[in-house]
């Protein structure tokens, strides 16, 4: 189900007034304290921000895929720590409960997790299982009416902050991603050990820890999907994630552009604009049309995800294109920016640290490569 378009423009126009009015000011006071206020979050469940991807019936605003990266387009124009807070709980911390979970498990989770009273985490990646997630070592063995879970997850987003982990474990001896099962497992329970917080490149007010099972005892009814089906819902759930991904990578690039032009054309050498310089407007053009055809990209997959298609190789290229793109623009500003582009009184160095981990989570390019291959040389067989 989608939105009229006059809905669809309300929520548009009250996000991205949202994002200007509230948390672009609030952008230096979360880099240096490491915390995103209270307030701003609860604003963010009154606006519905933590339920966009869920479907009404659970309480969310049931977005398609379309409307999804329209709103994450808009949340991109700031720090990535704000879209990261509500992020896990649109997308990879309940996409499994929508995509595998039973009733039971919907009408439990799902209305918390839109409304922000719960936020859900995503605990796949371990010390020695990154890109190579079907080698995970975590194990869940079956006692009586409770799974016994042991394993450290890593690099988890939003840990600290979780009320619910969707856990992947291995649960038989096949080897590879045929013998992983998924888990909904309460942060509250016995066993579970949260690590400090990671001390980031950038990215401060969105916290990552270790997570760590100690015989920790999950009731077997908080097995997600069949048994053994973990990976392949981990996959699903990802690809529905890569594309709200590189629409934020969108944002943060329509936002750098915007900050770079506004700077060029007010930075004056030589007795005139910097914006006047051919080089600089060089810098300038390839920067948009880059990110205009991130933004493409990421709306024609949408399209075609909201249409029943299978768009595995569009996410991946979306992923891929759009997490490099933002990289390359955010260098760009800083070298517009010159030297004050390199010290903190501009955003851009901040940006510049901030949007080098698009590049690495949720699948790096170099999975994204490997995706795209995959599926190309499968279907030329």
């Amino acid at each position: 189900m989608s939105l009229s378009s006059e809905a669809l423009d309300q929520l548009l126009a009250t996000v991205a007034r949202f994002v200007s009015e509230r948390l672009v000011p609030l952008e230096e006071q979360v880099a240096e304290t490491d915390h995103v206020p209270d307030a701003v979050i609860e604003e963010m469940r009154q606006l519905g921000l933590f339920g966009l991807s869920i479907p009404e019936a659970y309480g969310g605003l049931g977005l398609n895929m379309e409307e999804e990266v329209r709103v994450a387009f808009e949340l991109g124009r700031t720090s990535p720590a704000f879209r990261s807070v509500l992020g896990t709980n649109n997308g990879i911390g309940s996409q499994g409960i929508v995509m595998a979970g039973s009733e039971a498990q919907k009408r439990h989770y799902l209305p918390k997790l839109a409304s922000g009273e719960l936020i859900g985490s995503f605990a796949l990646t371990e010390p020695e299982a990154g890109s190579d997630a079907g080698s995970l070592t975590t194990r869940a063995v079956l006692d009586g009416e409770h799974f016994v879970l042991n394993g450290t997850k890593r690099f988890i987003t939003n840990a600290p902050e979780a009320g619910v982990f969707t856990v992947f474990a291995r649960t038989s001896d096949t080897p590879g991603a045929a013998g992983v099962s998924a888990f909904l497992v309460d942060a509250g329970l016995a066993g579970i050990v949260i690590g400090k917080n990671d001390v980031k490149m950038g990215q401060r007010g969105a916290h990552t820890a270790d997570v760590s099972f100690e015989d920790c005892r999950v009731p077997r009814d908080a097995l997600l999907g069949a048994p053994e089906t973990g990976f392949r819902t981990a996959m699903k759930v990802l690809d529905r994630g890569r594309l709200h991904i590189s629409a934020v990578c969108v944002g943060v690039a329509e936002r750098l552009i915007g900050d770079s032009l506004r700077y060029a054309m007010e930075r004056k050498q030589f007795g005139k604009p910097i914006v006047d310089f051919q080089l600089i407007q060089a810098m300038l053009a390839d920067s948009q049309t880059e990110a205009y055809a991130a933004r493409c990209m990421v709306l024609e997959t949408a399209r075609k995800r909201d249409r029943g298609e299978v768009v595995s190789t569009e996410a991946a290229c979306s992923k891929y294109f759009a997490s490099e793109m933002v990289g390359r623009v955010a260098d760009r500003a800083v070298q517009i920016h010159g030297g004050a582009g390199y010290i903190a009184d501009y955003g851009v160095e901040r940006f510049y640290r901030d949007v080098r981990l698009f590049r690495i989570y949720e699948g790096t390019s170099q999975i994204q490569q490997l995706v795209i291959a995959k599926n190309l040389i499968r279907a030329a067989r």
